[in-house]
């Protein structure tokens, strides 16, 4: 079995067992434009710490598959030199032709689900496509497998919301609204979609997902918060937009791993870079959030 490579700061923190929160590098990586990527490695971090965890950004560092990046490694990941995207799939291509490789949400997973990680974070996850209907993220299963604790703003804008809604539903994954009663939006606040939980604290989200391992339950548990009703953006707006992207990326032929990234970019340049400044805010109140659970956790 190839063993995991850890920073310094995460083998730390493992032997003194403080609170630990798994990080994805593809959002940085691929995922925003650059220097925008390097404002949210900062904030994300900074969310985490300042809540008394430890953050561990995942990725493929020249073949391995690590848990903390150096500053090195972590400026290299940010200039994207040579550095691929990688989901959960990818990580054993990725090892063996010693690559760099950027983790998505599914691979993020996977790899601190191998560190015994137990709180990860994130902006949004992945779920059923709009167009075509059959295209659904690899995020999905990658939840079902992993019992991780997994903060987050919902599912992107861009997909099918209450379709993903539904598989997290069939897939078994509890699904806990943070201080809300319906799944928000990504850019957006409120969807009017309903959640099964909410929870009004870090210390009530550790209890419930405290009960979830206790029961031996392989899934993950997702905790969704809302951005502010100051920062997210109006739903008609978005959808607009997104409805213009879908129509460019069928005018361009878009399709497959390409789609995300170019719908973003889409809306990004629609609502006149906004949606990248409420990309960037709830990315660091996610990590703020999952570094509350984690030390949560910690002290249960």
């Amino acid at each position: 079995m190839t063993t995991l490579k850890y920073s310094p700061e995460i083998q730390r923190a493992i032997h003194e067992r403080l609170p630990i929160v798994a990080l994805e590098s593809s959002v940085i990586a691929q995922g925003l434009p650059i220097p925008a990527n390097r404002a949210a490695a900062e904030r994300m971090m900074r969310g985490v710490r300042d809540a008394g965890a430890v953050p561990g950004i995942t990725a493929v560092v020249d073949g391995a598959p690590t848990i903390g990046l150096s500053d090195q490694e972590l400026e290299r990941f940010l200039r994207r030199d040579g550095v691929r995207k990688v989901s959960a799939r990818d990580l054993p291509i990725a090892m063996a032709q010693g690559a760099d490789g950027a983790t998505t949400v599914a691979a993020s997973l996977a790899l601190a689900g191998a560190a015994g990680i137990r709180v990860f974070a994130t902006g949004g996850i992945g779920g059923v496509h709009r167009e075509p209907a059959f295209d659904e993220s690899a995020d999905l299963p990658e939840l079902a497998r992993q019992p991780i604790l997994v903060v987050c703003a919902g599912a992107k804008s861009i997909l099918d919301l209450p379709a993903t809604l539904e598989r997290l539903e069939t897939l078994g994954v509890p699904v806990v609204g943070y201080r809300t009663s319906e799944l928000p939006g990504f850019f957006t606040a409120t969807t009017g979609l309903p959640l099964p939980a909410r929870a009004e604290s870090a210390g009530e989200i550790a209890e419930m997902f405290s009960s979830h391992l206790a029961l031996g339950r392989t899934q993950a548990m997702l905790v969704c918060q809302p951005l502010p009703d100051d920062v997210a953006l109006d739903s008609a707006e978005v959808d607009a937009a997104i409805g213009r992207a879908l129509e460019s990326a069928r005018a361009q032929g878009v399709r497959g791993a390409r789609i995300t990234p170019f719908l973003l970019g889409a809306v990004e340049r629609e609502t006149g870079g906004r949606s990248l400044a409420v990309n960037l805010a709830l990315l660091e109140a996610n990590a703020r959030l999952a570094g509350e659970v984690a030390s949560a956790l910690a002290n249960h």
